[in-house]
This record gives structure tokens, C-alpha cells and sequence, in this order.
């Protein structure tokens, strides 16, 4: 029985995430405690490189906008447009800017250059189409299925003619009015146009699914499968919005349960074609319940992690990332007495340890919860341990 943090800490590198599984993961999630550093960005590329090499991955999947993450996948499969065009258009909340997202797509892109279409690797957001101040419009995703369905399905079939949903559609900016981020009355979920639309997305989804083993003959499986991304982006932008237009007190904790229900169901979806390794904050992969405080309420949700754990099992797994320091936040040294500050005792710039193997050295009744003066940094329950396969610990994150 190990009784040292030593004695089970391991590199940080697919050898030692293989050890903590009997099998590879189907989905192999890690987070990290906040978002805007480069350090557990470049750690996960690093990670990347060797499991797609050594164990067969070829999907990495990032908390960032499915659709608009079309046009990466474009680039560094086929190198369809450009670099820049990739970054600055392909990513949500700013993270094209990252210069680790950069090392990501450029060593993609060179990594398939030359190799037959099977053995590419690909790129995906699976975040909802959400920025921090609005939802986007439905329309991209709305009139991309109708255009496929109205293209191979007869027209007497279609929930509706071009004209209805541009009607119903309206002007993208009654959508995408920073305003219904925190005022419901501004927002146009509910009006009656919304509501008809809801409908029509849910009988063009029902349509699609009726018409599968037809479409298959007719269309490539990529674009079949990028079709599905489209509807299921319409419906859970329509019900995003509906959710924004509610003033009930549960408002925050339903678009945050809905949000994390597109991203489990883009992380299902493409764990169909392989393994992935998805990227996103340790709040949206845990397999515990996700929780905040907001307006002195506890707001409470169920995380995309714990959704996906729940249809796969062992078929997922759960890497969580905990941080030392973030000096430039003024997050200094942790208290000894807490789960990072007994890893950051550990000396070590990086490690891995299994969640269980942690939780039985540090013993019962186990530490503390750390304390964060920078609300950006979330510090690892220890409480969570029990439901995490392994901790991934960086000592001193440095600012990007």
C-alpha cells in the first residue's frame, strides 16, 4: 500500500494514462481548473501527439463552438483555407488566440498532409454555437438541414418552404442581443415565431432521422454526419434561447444544463467515428454534479462529463487538471493541509496519479478544500477524487 505521494505519482504521458484504464477510453476527457493559460493547453497537445501515435486517437475535441469548428477541421484535413482564417474564425471566446491552439492546428495540419483520409486527424469544437454575452442565431444550423433535407427528400415531406423560415427566422441581431444575457425580456425565445420554430426544428430532426438509410446513398457519410451536427445544434440553440427568455429563479441553472447537454451530445457523436480526447474546463467533465454560486444562490447542473459517463461507463474517462500556482492571478503557494497544497509539497513540476490512489494517501478524514482569490481558478474537490481516474498537477502555471 503506497503511502507517499512519490510512490505513485507518474509522467505525465499516454504510458502512464494507459495504466489507470483496463481499456482505453472511448472518450478520454481533460480538464483544466481555469481557462487563459497556455501551460495545460501545450500539456494537452503533448498528450495528443503520443495517443494518437501510439494508441490510435484521431480526434481532438475542445470547449469551443461545433459549428464554427468546422472550418478548423476543414483546414487541417484538407487545408482548405488558411491558418489565420482557421484561428480566427474556427474558435469561440477568444481562443483562437492561444498560442497553443496555434502549435494544435499547425501540427495537424502537417501531420495530415500526404495521408490517406482514413488515418487523418481531426479537429472538433463541441460547445454549443454560445458566446459569454449571447446565443447565436439558429439559422446557420436551421437552414443547412432544411437545404440538405429539402435537396434529397421529396418537398411534399418538409416541415416547411424557405420562404416560412426565413419569415420565422427574422433578423439574426434579435437573436444575438447581448441585452437577453441578463434581462429575459429581451430576449425572443418565446415569442411566437420561436415556438413555431421549435417545432419545425423537432419534425426536420424527426425527418432526418426517418430518412437516414436513404440520405446514407445519396450524400457522403461526412456530410451526413455534419448534417446531424447541424440539427442537433438547432435544436439545443432553440432551447438555449427559450431558457433565456425564462425569469424564473432556476434561469442560470437550466442554461447551464442545456449548454452541457450539447456538448455530451457532440462528444457521443463523435466518439462514433473513434477515440477522442476532449478538452474543456474540469466543471463540464466531472463526473459529480456541477455547481456555482450566483446572486448568493446556488445554482446546480449536471455536467456534460457526468452525461456521457452515464451512456458510456468505463468507456469514459476522467483526467482532471489542478494547478500550484497562478502567481500573475494572485494565486500563490496552496496550504499544505489541501489537496493541491499536499501535491505541490510533492516537488515536481508535473505529475499524473490515479484518483484513488491519491484519495488512500492522503487518508481520511482527506484534505481540505483550497480557496482561490481569483475567481477564475477553481480549485479540485477533493471530495470528487473517488470519481476521477486520474489527477494531472502542474506546479507553477505561468501567465501565457
Amino acid at each position: 500500500m503506497p503511502n507517499d505521494i512519490k510512490d505513485i505519482a507518474r509522467t505525465v504521458e499516454a504510458a502512464s494514462v494507459r495504466e489507470l484504464f483496463a481499456a482505453p477510453p472511448r472518450i478520454l476527457a481533460l480538464g483544466e481548473p481555469t481557462h487563459g493559460v497556455d501551460a495545460p493547453l501545450r500539456l494537452r497537445n503533448a498528450l495528443f501527439r503520443e495517443l494518437v501515435e501510439r494508441d490510435g486517437y484521431r480526434t481532438v475535441a475542445v470547449e469551443s463552438d461545433a459549428v464554427a469548428g468546422l472550418l478548423v477541421d476543414d483546414y487541417v484535413t484538407t487545408g482548405a483555407g488558411s491558418l489565420d482564417e482557421a484561428l480566427e474564425r474556427g474558435f469561440s471566446h477568444g481562443l483562437g488566440a492561444s498560442a497553443a491552439n496555434h502549435e494544435l492546428v499547425r501540427w495537424m495540419r502537417a501531420f495530415n498532409d500526404g495521408r490517406p483520409a482514413s488515418d487523418r486527424v481531426r479537429f472538433a469544437g463541441f460547445d454549443g454555437p454560445l458566446e459569454m454575452a449571447y446565443a447565436a442565431s439558429p439559422r446557420r444550423a436551421l437552414t443547412a438541414l432544411h437545404r440538405c433535407l429539402a435537396d434529397h427528400v421529396d418537398a411534399g415531406l418538409l416541415p416547411c418552404a424557405d420562404a416560412t423560415l426565413d419569415r420565422l427566422l427574422g433578423p439574426d441581431d434579435r437573436w444575438t442581443d447581448p441585452a437577453a444575457m441578463l434581462d429575459p425580456s429581451a430576449s425572443c425565445g418565446r415569442s411566437a415565431e420561436a415556438r413555431e420554430l421549435r417545432l419545425l426544428a423537432d419534425e426536420s430532426v424527426a425527418l432526418l432521422d426517418a430518412w437516414t438509410p436513404h440520405l446514407l446513398t445519396v450524400v457522403p457519410r461526412e456530410t451526413f454526419d455534419r448534417v446531424r451536427l447541424y440539427a442537433r445544434s438547432a435544436v439545443g440553440l432553440l432551447r438555449y434561447h427559450h431558457g433565456m427568455a425564462d425569469a424564473s429563479p432556476n434561469r442560470l441553472a437550466r442554461l447551464s444544463g442545456l449548454r452541457d447537454l450539447m456538448m455530451a451530445e457532440n462528444l457521443l457523436a463523435l466518439a462514433e467515428r473513434g477515440p477522442v480526447l476532449a478538452h474543456a474546463h474540469n466543471a463540464h467533465l466531472q463526473r459529480d454534479i456541477s455547481s456555482m454560486r450566483m446572486g448568493g444562490e446556488r445554482l446546480e447542473w449536471w455536467s456534460a462529463g457526468s452525461l456521457v459517463d452515464a451512456r458510456l461507463g468505463e468507456a469514459y474517462g476522467l483526467l482532471a487538471t489542478a494547478f500550484g500556482t497562478l502567481r500573475h492571478q494572485g494565486v500563490g503557494a496552496p496550504p499544505p493541509d489541501t489537496l493541491e497544497g499536499a501535491l505541490y509539497g510533492h516537488g515536481v513540476e508535473s505529475c499524473l496519479v490515479g484518483g484513488a490512489g491519491l484519495a488512500a494517501v492522503l487518508g481520511s478524514p482527506g484534505p481540505g478544500l483550497r480557496t482561490s482569490p481569483y475567481f477564475g481558478y477553481a480549485p479540485l474537490d477533493p471530495a470528487h477524487l473517488a470519481r476521477i481516474d486520474g489527477v494531472v498537477f502542474l506546479r507553477d502555471v505561468p501567465e501565457s
